[in-house]
């Protein structure tokens, strides 16, 4: 993989202000776009809107470049080249984007015309400026290249990892597909391998995360904040709900969704005839069944997501056959590549790119899903004027991707016979359930770590613990203390992105609530998110809800019907 994919992909909006021959990396030939869009004359609505269209363009081309060079590095943490590109960037252009950003932005808040321009148009791009320039500290811009370096050492550390099966080297994530097995002796030593592996690093993660926080609480002691809890969602736009609507959900997920877990579980162990549920008894199937197999080579993975595609809706998969067509897809898992998944928007191209780690099991057909549901968010916003509309709010980018995962669960018959398809379904299903819980462990394990400055790492554990009981029923981890303490260590967004996981809760919500609409109208359904998705990042997030026939809370009003919805499902697939 190089940067040639890059190079050869096709420029449907050609460049206007930028020079074609623009050398991202000359500081000296950066400096002149910014001075010039610095000192333009922004005082008629139409000066602004030329304005806004330049200093987009500009920065679509150094966000594309962050981007693939991102995309390189983690396909291959191994490779010194990739490092040192994607570091070198992060050292040395974006603190001078970061910088010269924020006075762009405060020339364009100081524009007389600002008040001319359309303000239902506006009011979100103004919303968002206006945060921005409130919480920049240039003394801030060292620490956070120094936290993106840490970052990128989590993650060559992590894409190292490990362990031998059957006398084979394999990563982690292909290890995992052995946590399927029926033979509980194997899955219980190859848990302990993946465990032990992980375990080996952990000082080290530990000493990683540590330099983080002392890094982010000077971040938002620079800012002004008392902890950086309140800068994180604040930096984050977090304009619609606080820190205590997200308490909110941890309750509500343990007034209504832990019951549940604890049936399934007690169900699960039941079935298995095992005197206590332990971790390596979570994912196999109960009925003795191999595990669902549904590709054995990611080609035949990529053609039937593309049919799934198809059958929801021509135009999508006709998007996703044209990621294939320009080599847009990274998605075996091997060793040097960062572990997890993702979609990446490329700013200037306006096309997104996936990587995952597939490995043959029936996570991957689900990841693909929810990665191509973020591809058709990208594809959808792609016409807005604004670079800062082409993005939505995490919270409902989520919405397009676990929505795509329910949606297309309805076509498992690509991949599956009749009763293979429905088990597959059911476990989708069960998921979008079983998932709150752990995104509820992580978020308050994040809300106790920043508003406690200056813990222990003792501490630290002892909140882990208790905050991990709350949310996890019938499991037993007798003799596995260490394992159980280390658990949030492989939880990356906590390294890479601080509190970006709330969003997993909120848009799993609003997904399921895309889905309740899809058993009723499906056409409809699908058509309310469509529209939704063009939307792109023009709207405050409870409008973004609504346009995709949902509504935007967290809340136990919200969360009970959801599950009973869920469990009805579950119970019409039986026994599948």
């Amino acid at each position: 993989m190089s940067q040639d994919r890059f190079a050869r992909l096709p420029r449907e909006y050609p460049r206007s202000y930028v020079p074609a021959d623009f050398d991202v990396d000359d500081l000296d030939a950066l400096a002149p776009l910014f001075d010039e869009l610095l000192a333009r004359d922004i005082d008629t609505p139409e000066a602004v809107e030329a304005w806004l269209r330049d200093q987009g363009e500009l920065l679509a081309v150094l966000l594309e470049t962050r981007a693939t060079r991102y995309i390189e590095m983690t396909c291959d943490t191994a490779d010194p080249d990739h490092e040192k590109a994607f570091l070198g960037f992060m050292q040395k252009v974006m603190p001078e984007l970061k910088k010269r950003g924020e006075k762009l932005d405060r020339h364009y808040l100081g524009s007389p015309a600002r008040k001319d321009l359309p303000a239902e148009e506006f009011r979100v791009f103004d919303r968002s400026t206006e945060n921005d320039v409130a919480l920049f500290r240039e003394e801030n811009l060292p620490l956070e290249t120094e936290e993106t370096e840490l970052t990128q050492k989590y993650q060559k550390l992590c894409g190292a990892m490990t362990v031998e099966v059957d006398g084979e080297e394999v990563t982690l994530q292909q290890a995992s597909k052995e946590l399927l097995s029926t033979d509980r002796a194997r899955r219980e030593d190859v848990f302990r391998k993946m465990a032990d592996r992980r375990l080996a690093d952990a000082d080290e993660v530990q000493e990683i995360f540590d330099g983080q926080l002392v890094l982010r609480e000077k971040i938002a002691g620079n800012a002004g904040f008392d902890n950086y809890r309140d800068f994180r969602h604040q930096r984050m736009g977090r304009f619609d709900y606080t820190p205590d609507d997200c308490t909110r959900f941890h309750d509500a997920v343990e007034t209504h969704v832990m019951p549940v877990i604890a049936r399934l579980n007690r169900e699960r162990r039941e079935r298995l005839g095992v005197e206590t549920l332990r971790p390596w008894d979570l994912s196999v199937d109960t009925k003795g069944r191999d595990p669902l197999s549904p590709f054995s080579d990611t080609k035949d993975l990529i053609a039937g997501v593309s049919r799934i595609f198809h059958r929801l809706d021509p135009v999508l998969g006709g998007e996703f056959d044209n990621m294939r067509e320009l080599d847009l897809l990274d998605l075996d898992s091997r060793k040097g590549k960062a572990p997890g998944g993702y979609q990446y928007g490329l700013s200037e191209a306006r096309l997104p790119f996936i990587f995952m780690n597939a490995v043959g099991l029936h996570g991957d057909v689900r990841t693909l899903l929810h990665e191509g549901g973020h591809a058709f968010h990208s594809m959808a916003s792609r016409e807005q004027d604004l670079l800062a509309y082409r993005h939505a709010p995490m919270e409902f980018c989520e919405v397009a991707s676990m929505s795509m995962e329910l949606l297309g669960a309805a076509h498992l018959d690509e991949f599956y016979d009749e009763a293979d398809a429905a088990r597959a379904k059911k476990e989708m299903i069960s998921g979008a359930v079983e998932i709150l819980p752990w995104v509820a462990t992580i978020d308050a394990f994040q809300h106790w770590i920043y508003t406690h400055p200056g813990h222990s790492r003792e501490e630290r554990t002892q909140a882990w613990r208790e905050i991990f009981a709350r949310f996890t029923v019938e499991v037993d981890y007798t003799g596995l203390d260490d394992v159980r303490d280390a658990r949030w260590l492989s939880q990356s967004h906590v390294f890479q992105s601080p509190f970006y996981y709330i969003e997993y809760g909120i848009a799993q919500l609003g997904a399921l609530q895309v889905w309740t609409n899809a058993r009723k109208d499906p056409a409809k359904a699908l058509e309310l998110y469509r529209e939704a998705l063009a939307l792109g990042g023009s709207r405050p997030l409870p409008e973004l809800f609504e346009a995709a026939g949902t509504r935007f809370d967290f809340g136990p009003d919200t969360v009970g019907p959801l599950v009973e919805a869920v469990l009805t499902e579950l119970e019409t697939l039986g026994d599948a």
